[in-house]
């Protein structure tokens, strides 16, 4: 079986992108959390990249 990258219905804070980041690889959301903001203080392109991938990630369907 394949695992899949969902956003998170549990672990959100602004969409559940950063928590299904987190249940994808098993790590702490917050270490995830933590990366991005990283990322977006170094230059910005970390805001355009969680929009990008709130479009494109797909919603875990209620049965999954």
């Amino acid at each position: 079986m394949s695992k899949k990258l969902y956003k998170s219905n549990v672990n959100v804070m602004i969409d559940g992108v950063c928590g299904g980041i987190a249940e994808y690889f098993g790590v702490d959301s917050t270490l995830v959390r933590l990366g991005w903001a990283v990322f977006c203080a170094m230059g910005g392109s970390g805001i355009l990249a969680y929009i990008i991938s709130a479009v494109i990630i797909p919603r875990r369907p209620a049965g999954a």
